[in-house]
């Protein structure tokens, strides 16, 4: 099966550093043989690896590259949108379907602060409740504290007459 150079590239890049992924969990995520990966990699070592078009396919594109195609496409009118897309090798159900993905992303953020914000604001509330129940019972043991001085110095008063 032939890959474009788009795949080649966007495997690759996944593979080899700065990102170093191992060749088998590449394979998985993207279903290109092992093998086929390996070669890849040594014929881009070796120089032999034919240059293309550099444009990444939009299977394999980052949430980063997809959210700026997002942008790049919310700022050009419905006239030029066509040959944007074109240019890159999109369609237009692409933007909907990475708009809503990345909508999606934050909305699973926010929930998920959410949720950490009910846990803390629990906890706090709790640390509250006991900080004021050993402050109570430290009130009372200064009060007993007190009393037992002053039990102490009225019986010291009394065994002196």
């Amino acid at each position: 099966m032939g890959y474009s150079h788009a795949v080649r590239q966007s495997v690759l890049k996944k593979v080899l550093p700065p990102e170093g992924r191992s060749i088998s969990e590449v394979s998985r995520e993207t279903g290109v043989n092992e093998q086929t990966i390996r070669n890849w990699i040594k014929r881009s070592k070796t120089g032999i690896l034919a240059d293309g078009n550099q444009d990444s396919c939009p299977r394999f594109l980052t949430p980063k590259e997809k959210y700026q195609l997002v942008v790049e496409a919310a700022g050009i009118d419905d006239e030029q949108l066509g040959g944007f897309l074109r240019e890159r090798g999109l369609h237009s159900e692409h933007i909907t379907i990475w708009d809503q993905e990345l909508r999606d992303m934050i909305d699973n953020k926010n929930d998920q602060q959410d949720k950490e914000n009910k846990a803390l604001k629990k906890k706090v509330k709790e640390l509250e409740k006991e900080l004021q129940r050993k402050e109570k019972a430290l009130a009372e043991a200064a009060a007993l504290l007190v009393l037992k001085k002053k039990l102490d110095a009225l019986t010291r008063e009394h065994e002196d007459d």
